[in-house]
């Protein structure tokens, strides 16, 4: 069991942010990703149907004979984690808790900004997570909707992603945080952009990083680490494979070979 694959899925390409951290953390690890490509972005869909995606998902992955899924989308991780994770017969993880408790660590002043989808946003999921951890924070979120489509369109470092950002961030930097979490796996893509507009003065928290910490620690509770294997990496889409093939060869430190797009309706 140590040697099957850990599955990751994300509403699109956000989620190979956190592959990417899996890769470095646990190396010897072998992956199965899932973007869903064909219907992103989730951050504006209803709880309901975030829900049946993420169930078709885990199905899928499940064929796969992973031993352990990452649910490295934050919106499916506030909508969906509860429902998924309370009967599943292999550990099933998001990325808010991790991220949330970093955050708490991080900050100095009390004060903890939150940027992510509206889905998210809406959930009030990372308030409640980090008022759970420590009720004296204090909590400002901005929904950053037109980031995903940003990334998605290969747009991580043109000028007109400066100025949303800019117009996006403006706003929750009244508030006199000094800590910012990406709240979407989508977001570290533009992390120099988004850290060039909120000033050295405030940290940056990436839950990709943290989750693939907390995964670390999951594998060795459960006695799931693989060890001395040669890792295998598959990808996995819902539509557009040669989109997701480029755009993952460009942030991934590997070669990522065959993309294979997948027909979820049979998941059902």
């Amino acid at each position: 069991m140590n040697n099957s694959p850990i599955g990751v899925f994300d509403s699109g390409v956000g989620g190979l942010t956190v592959v990417r951290e899996i890769m470095r953390e646990l190396p010897d690890e072998s992956i199965v990703y899932f973007g869903d490509t064909a219907r992103v972005p989730y951050g504006s869909k209803s709880r309901e149907t975030v829900t049946t995606f993420s169930k078709q998902i885990i199905r899928f992955l499940k064929t796969k004979d992973v031993k352990a899924i990452v649910i490295a989308c934050n919106t499916a991780s506030a909508f969906a984690l509860h429902e998924v994770a309370k009967n599943a017969d292999i550990p099933i993880i998001g990325v808010i808790e991790p991220g949330a408790r970093t955050a708490n660590n991080v900050t100095e002043n009390g004060r903890v900004g939150i940027i992510a989808t509206e889905g998210t946003v809406k959930s009030g999921t990372y308030e409640k997570v980090l008022k759970k951890i420590n009720p004296n924070l204090k909590v400002f979120l901005k929904a950053c909707p037109l980031f995903v489509p940003l990334v998605e369109e290969g747009w991580r470092y043109d000028s007109v992603t400066y100025e949303v950002a800019d117009r996006y961030l403006n706003d929750i930097m009244t508030y006199d945080i000094d800590t910012l979490v990406l709240g979407c796996t989508h977001y570290p893509l533009i992390r120099r952009t988004i850290q060039k507009v909120v000033g050295d003065g405030v940290t940056l928290v990436n839950p990709a990083y943290e989750t693939a910490k907390k995964l670390g620690r999951v594998l060795d509770e459960n006695n799931l680490r693989a060890e001395g294997s040669v890792p295998v990496y598959r990808f996995y889409v819902s539509d557009s494979v040669k989109r997701f093939s480029s755009f993952a060869e460009s942030i991934l430190p590997c070669d990522i070979g065959h993309v294979e797009c997948v027909n979820m309706e049979q998941y059902n």
